[in-house]
């Protein structure tokens, strides 16, 4: 699986206390917004199951 760099805006305080927390615990921060991401197509994926049923 291949890999894509992507460029986001966000609010710098949003970032910083987020990155703060991130590095606290050991996390990377990229790894985070893809899981993310990956839970939020879960979650399309059943709701969209649920409208067609």
């Amino acid at each position: 699986m291949g890999k894509r760099i992507i460029s986001l805006s966000v609010d710098k305080k949003v970032y910083e206390k987020y990155k703060e927390i991130c590095d606290k615990n050991g996390w990377i921060l990229s790894k985070q917004v893809e899981n993310f991401m990956v839970k939020e197509i879960n979650n399309h994926k059943s709701s969209s199951k649920r409208e067609e049923g």
